[in-house]
């Protein structure tokens, strides 16, 4: 860790900030020295983003205090929704400066082509195109808000062997305990209006922490004793010792005032209850010899597991690499090409979905809790009025109204759960429920899980989550085998170390060859080789197929979002069940047509490539 006397790069001094009427920051001191990597932890809602901009200069302006920059430092911020421009990814990544052969080796170390289009890619790819920027432009401060979020563990490994060899100083917010444990020396917390600093990584937080509020809570039952005594005084009578008194009743208005700020600034308590529909068979799913291809490509080849009820099975692996697959063979949503699958008796399934969930600009809470209108819910069989339950998740009766577009990525995701846990279930699918969920709430969801009577199948990239809850996990390396084993990722990667082997540091069916990365100020590397010869190409068939499948890929998202937004109309069953039932069938047609044409669209390009090379 870089020595506390060195001068900061960047800080912030008695920096206040108000949002309206409420204040937000309240004197808040941050620094940052030379090649310090540091996290920022608080709460949602805490300001943690809002005072990442601050620190960037871009589109906040603190109300008070001072914001110091060494002269010449460049200061990179990569924001939780990067906007990606321009032709190319590599245009996008050398737009801010940086050098043509930096920008390639950046993106080819998380997996990314250089050529690729920036129209239409998928979460992950945007959020390690701006990961590859940032650090082509060699920063001397990056400012990193939600980084992990879309990536799967190999491109999070990739990030953080970046952040260990940059020389940069790094602030970082984010979720991830494990990410967070492995890149952090220092720990700021962002909590009442305030920061506190630790002088050590994310690992010692939670210890630190509790004794911290402890210390708060010793001090706030002294408080109390005083304005109890305070109060009996006054209640005695101060008219005939007013002057004498005048000061000691000022002090007691002061001791009030400080109660008063503290009850304000604590959070409301989130609560969270999910009920155990009728009990399911003991077996839930068993299946037997699976395999699965799209084309030559091999999701699963011959993967047999048994799942029984009170398991907590994890499934990971690459982005690409058939998790949703996988769990659609299991569900029987998805027919193998052989092998079989049973399902257990008495199933109630409850299955959250993030990658699908497409909302109308136009659905507030409110029609989305209710979907069949009124203003109560059915939860857990028994009739809610719609605001009490919302604030159980942390939601104002005010925001009801309010479009479900105008919530943060964490109040998305406790939208989603709060629906899904309102229904008895006994059969629980979450795929990637901790993006965006500050570690409170992570907690917990976590602690729900752990005492859910039912069954789990987890699809996540959050290590820490997996170890604290998975029972046995299924890994899946991108090329059709298909392992399980017991515990979670800790335990995969003792037991199988080998097995994600290829896969790490870039994207499933990558056909390109990362460039070695020049250091700061280096002179560029020696152009690589021309390319060999081509021995060979497409048939005129593969090639007419390569462009129908990247068509479809191009308008699919479309057509699934206008199929999405008809069926986010609340009274559509009610008054139009044909309709609703044709636009279900044609949303899950076109859902499995884009999943088709991209495993045939990454086919082909594999095949491409094979008859390219000499």
């Amino acid at each position: 860790m870089a020595s506390p006397t060195r001068a900061p790069v960047l800080a912030l001094k008695d920096v206040r900030l108000a949002d309206g009427a409420k204040p937000l920051f309240d004197g808040v001191d941050l620094a940052l020295e030379p090649r310090v990597r540091a996290c920022l932890v608080g709460r949602n809602g805490a300001g943690k983003s809002t005072l990442l901009k601050i620190l960037a200069a871009q589109g906040v302006e603190a109300d008070s205090g001072e914001r110091s920059v060494q002269p010449g430092a460049k200061i990179i911020f990569v924001s939780q929704e990067p906007d990606i421009t321009g032709d190319t990814l590599l245009d996008y990544c050398t737009a801010g400066g940086a050098e043509d052969y930096e920008a390639q080796a950046a993106l080819a170390d998380f997996g990314l082509d250089p050529e690729k289009s920036t129209q239409g890619l998928s979460g992950g790819e945007k959020r390690r195109a701006a990961l590859s920027r940032a650090f082509a432009e060699q920063p001397d401060v990056l400012l990193l808000d939600e980084p992990t979020n879309h990536l799967d563990i190999f491109a999070i490994q990739t990030l953080e062997e970046e952040l260990a060899n940059s020389k940069c100083a790094a602030l970082i917010v984010s979720h991830d305990r494990a990410f967070l444990n492995r890149v952090t020396q220092r720990t700021f917390w962002l909590e009442h209006r305030k920061v506190r600093r630790l002088d050590k990584g994310f690992g010692e937080f939670e210890i630190w922490s509790e004794q911290v509020l402890a210390a708060e809570a010793d001090e706030e039952r002294r408080l109390n004793k005083v304005l109890e005594r305070e109060n009996a005084w006054l209640a005695r009578g101060v008219q005939g010792r007013r002057a004498r008194n005048e000061g000691r009743r000022r002090a007691l208005m002061d001791l009030r005032a400080q109660k008063k700020d503290l009850q304000g600034d604590k959070r409301g308590s989130m609560y969270m209850a999910v009920e155990t529909a009728a009990t399911s068979g003991k077996k839930v799913i068993e299946a037997k010899h699976l395999t699965k291809a799209f084309g030559d490509r091999v999701i699963v080849q011959d993967f047999s597991t048994r799942i029984l009820r009170g398991d907590r099975v994890a499934l990971v692996g690459p982005n690409g690499a058939g998790k949703t697959t996988l769990v659609r063979l299991l569900l029987g949503e998805l027919e193998a090409d052989a092998g079989t699958v049973q399902l257990g008796t008495n199933l109630e399934v409850s299955y959250i979905d993030q990658g699908r969930m497409a909302l109308s600009d136009k659905i507030t809470l409110w029609d989305f809790l209710t979907p069949g209108g009124g203003d109560s819910i059915l939860v857990r069989g028994q009739p809610k009025h719609v605001a009490g339950y919302a604030k159980d998740f942390l939601f104002t009766e005010a925001q009801l109204r309010q479009p479900v577009t105008s919530l943060s990525g964490g109040e998305r995701n406790r939208l989603l759960l709060a629906r899904a846990l309102a229904n008895p279930t006994n059969l629980m699918v979450l795929d990637e429920p901790t993006n965006d969920l500050d570690m409170d709430t992570l907690d917990l969801l976590e602690d729900l899980l752990a005492d859910f009577d039912g069954t789990l199948i987890l699809v996540s990239h959050d290590r820490d989550f997996i170890d604290r809850l998975a029972t046995s996990t299924i890994a899946m390396n991108g090329h059709g085998k298909v392992l399980e084993t017991p515990g979670g990722w800790t335990d995969l990667i003792d037991q199988s170390p080998d097995f994600f082997k290829g896969a790490r540091g870039a994207a499933v069916g990558s056909s390109f060859t990362p460039v070695a990365r020049a250091t700061k100020g280096a002179a560029p590397a020696p152009a690589p080789a021309a390319p060999p010869k081509k021995v060979g190409k497409l048939t005129f068939k593969d090639q007419r197929r390569l462009e129908e499948c990247e068509a479809l890929i191009a308008k699919s998202p479309a057509i699934i979002a206008k199929f999405e937004a008809t069926l986010a109309d609340p009274g559509l069953y009610s008054r139009d069940p044909a309709t609703f039932d044709k636009t279900m069938k044609a949303l899950d047609k076109a859902r499995a047509d884009l999943e088709q044409a991209e495993m045939e669209w990454l086919e082909l390009e594999e095949k491409k490539e094979s008859l390219t090379a000499g």
